[in-house]
């Protein structure tokens, strides 16, 4: 994007690093030039203001709003708008396809209005990742990931194809294959620079994303936050995001972590701490010496839950630990010197003299082993506590007050409320930190080697955020001992998370189905809402790798993972959990001889190359896409269908009636569901219609390129209750003034007649 500001306060400058000069706007020049004070600001709000400067242009940016960063010192808050533009746009496959899908629509009617279609391209860099289409459908066996990426090639072939011709149209649009990590991750390991550079030019990276974890890569100092598709696909087309100043609470983290407690431990007592808080619509930034003590990891781990604490965004500044990470991870070292020069010379590395809205602290050394659920992320229960909390939850949610249980056809063993179904280390939350995942690799060792094994209930998997991870696993000697115990790699992307944990065995859904069980979830994840997980479990938890092993190794929440044994030794004995339970400095002493830069640089030198499988798909060379008229994946969407030459302007709502009236806490899934279409639906009408069958339905998420299936998915969570229809579950209404209960769909179409 064209820098041409018009640098009211004089801040353009030139620094060297190394052998070369870049251009900078420079805050402390700001500062002796009409911004006084502004060293005191946020470094979250320093990014801001460095965009406003860089693009100060007197029509989106004008010097006044420039200003309103300085009087934000004064109250610590701002009703001033302003207009952001990020570096760049991130995407995953199943938000980013409709984008793509737009882009391509627009060409189709810049042509038809006889223009050229090829002008229609994104402004700013675009990275695509493949991320969000391989499910679990093979699990426990050496050959499950072969076999997940046959399935995931053969369900998303259309989605595919026509995502590899957006790769050869568009101008700065890249796509990252799918089987490389979960784009979270791979923007952490590879994408991010913490500075960008354009031409001579040097300021911070900043991006959006169509993913609400987007904000994992502010743990590496990369302002970014998850937008809607239309934002988004905006900030493609170089038009800049709206926002108001936020106001920043400042998180300042004291001591360390004690012995036994993790990163996942850490996140979920912030997440339930920000969200008695409220800190929606505001940035979180978070200070003090406790920085020290955590990994880039774990402040990625942190940063990623800032949807499920509320925030726009959870930040953190730079310091020895940023440059530790990217040297670490196969950064050159004239990215690394510009990051360190750069960071100290505008006031965004790490310090205390900061002035912000409101300060929270927490003492690290506090922090205790936790999960959370069975619904919502802030749900925190102490881990000594999980088994009665537990009991609790199904008592309410059931209203049962014993535990049932129901024979499973063709086993030797019965299913029970409170059995662990699902245990999945998943999700970009803890994946991308090699503390959680070497200290589950060697929860796994300990248990092979004292005889202990899953129960055989439990769906196990591994789907890791990136090829790295399993690099430095095998480095170590550990996805054997994984491997024996069912979780074996299942593929590398977003999985049970997002609802591609795939079917459970016929014989387990039926029972559950049969006793109406309250069946549980243990992942490694950072979204456990009702009904998104898988449709025959009702009750999901958050935990770290090491608690997923372990949990599956106990096979129920009834377990009392503090004083009951999770199974007995070759002799006999009981074993408890404290027995297998890692030391920190196990941990930390595998990870300095099992992970090294070289391994970022190996994966990641051809990483747009792709798969064989990706290499077979055959694409069409063209600036215009080939619609097929039949698929049910990637149809035209009709936004630009006679289009006027001007904005036709608002229209007035007259007579509207309600579709919905929801509870407070309605999730972004409950609107619009990524997991599973029922064939009592909507969507499997229609898919009936078009002789799709109910095994090739995918996902709700995976049909995204396709309007006809999403307005018939919105409000279609499984687990969705409307007040108009308290007696039932599920994506219905009433329509009136008939009172007649339908489909939210239906009932949309029948008020549109």
């Amino acid at each position: 994007m064209k820098i041409n500001s018009k640098d009211s306060f004089k801040s353009l400058k030139k620094i060297k690093v190394d052998t070369k000069i870049y251009n900078i706007f420079s805050l402390k020049e700001a500062e002796k030039h009409g911004l006084e004070g502004i060293s005191k600001l946020p470094k979250s709000l320093k990014v801001l203001l460095e965009n406003l400067l860089r693009f100060e242009d007197h029509k989106t940016v004008q010097k006044e709003q420039i200003l309103s960063i300085k009087t934000w010192l004064e109250k610590k808050s701002s009703r001033t708008e302003i207009a952001f533009r990020p570096a760049r746009v991130l995407m995953q496959d199943y938000t980013g396809i409709p984008a793509v899908a737009d882009l391509a629509a627009m060409r189709d009617a810049v042509k038809l209005k006889k223009k050229d279609p090829k002008k229609i391209n994104p402004l700013s860099t675009v990275d695509l990742v493949i991320d969000h289409s391989v499910m679990v459908d093979t699990y426990a066996s050496k050959d499950s990931f072969k076999k997940n990426v046959e399935k995931e090639f053969s369900r998303n072939g259309e989605r595919y194809s026509f995502l590899k011709w957006g790769q050869q149209a568009f101008n700065n649009f890249r796509v990252v294959p799918p089987g490389t990590g979960i784009c979270h991750q791979v923007n952490l390991e590879y994408l991010s620079k913490v500075v960008w550079s354009f031409e001579d030019f040097a300021y911070p990276d900043t991006l959006v994303g169509t993913d609400s974890h987007t904000t994992m890569v502010n743990g590496l100092s990369v302002l970014g936050w998850g937008v809607g598709g239309i934002e988004a696909e905006a900030a493609m087309l170089g038009q800049p995001i709206s926002m108001l100043i936020p106001e920043v609470v400042g998180f300042k983290l004291q001591n360390k972590l004690s012995e036994g407690t993790t990163a996942t431990d850490l996140v979920l007592t912030i997440v339930q701490m920000l969200r008695r808080e409220g800190v929606v619509g505001k940035f979180v930034e978070f200070y003090g010496d406790g920085l020290k003590s955590l990994s880039l990891a774990d402040r990625a781990t942190i940063a990623n839950m800032a949807p499920e604490y509320g925030a726009t965004c959870g930040f953190f500044p730079v310091d020895e630990e940023t440059l530790k990470y990217l040297k670490f991870s196969g950064r050159d070292q004239h990215t690394i010197s510009l990051v360190e020069k750069y960071s100290k010379e505008q006031g965004l590395w790490a310090d205390d003299n900061i002035t912000f809205t409101k300060k929270l602290n927490l003492d690290l050394n506090e922090v205790v082993p936790s999960i959370s659920g069975p619904k919502r992320p802030q749900d925190k229960v102490l881990l000594s506590e999980s088994s009665k909390s537990f009991m609790m939850a199904f008592k309410e949610n059931t209203s049962r007050k014993n535990i049932k249980e129901e024979v499973v056809s063709g086993e030797n063993f019965k299913l029970k409320d409170g059995n662990i179904v699902i245990a999945a280390i998943t999700s970009c939350t803890n994946t991308s930190n090699p503390n959680v995942l070497i200290g589950a690799g060697l929860l796994a060792k300990r248990a092979v080697e004292k005889g202990l094994t899953v129960k055989p209930w439990v769906k196990t998997s591994l789907a890791p955020g990136s090829q790295v991870v399993t690099d430095y696993l095998e480095k170590a000697g550990l996805n054997k001992y994984l491997d024996q115990l069912g979780f074996h790699l299942v593929g590398y992307g977003c999985t049970t998370c997002i609802g591609n944990s795939g079917p459970l065995k016929p014989n387990i859904s039926e029972a559950i189905q049969n006793g109406n069980l309250y069946a549980v979830s243990v992942l490694s994840g950072n979204r456990n809402f009702e009904g998104r997980i898988n449709p025959d479990v009702k009750a999901n938890y958050l935990a770290s790798p090491p608690l997923v092993v372990a949990y599956a190794l106990a096979g129920s929440m009834n377990v009392d993972l503090y004083n009951e044994p999770l199974g007995q030794d070759k002799k006999g004995k009981n074993i408890f959990l404290k027995d297998i339970w890692p030391t920190n400095k196990e941990i930390e002493e595998l990870i300095l001889t099992s992970i090294d830069a070289e391994m970022f640089s190996k994966r990641y030198s051809k990483v747009s190359d792709g798969s064989k499988d990706w290499q077979k798909i055959k694409t069409t060379e063209s600036s215009i896409y080939n619609w097929n008229d039949t698929s049910t994946y990637v149809k035209k969407p009709p936004f630009f269908e006679k289009m006027s030459d001007k904005p036709e302007g608002f229209k007035k709502i007259t007579d509207a009636r309600p579709l919905l009236i929801l509870g407070d806490m309605v999730t972004t899934d409950h609107i619009s569901p990524a997991g599973s279409i029922k064939k009592d639906s909507p969507t499997g009408d229609y898919f009936m219609k078009h002789q799709v069958q109910q095994k090739d339905f995918n996902s709700y998420g995976a049909r995204r390129g396709n309007h006809e299936v999403m307005m018939r998915g919105a409000f279609g969570n499984i687990r969705i209750r409307n007040e108009m229809v308290k007696d039932k579950e599920g994506g219905y209404t009433k329509i009136y003034p008939e009172g007649k209960i339908a489909s939210v769909y239906d009932a949309a179409m029948e008020y549109k007649k």
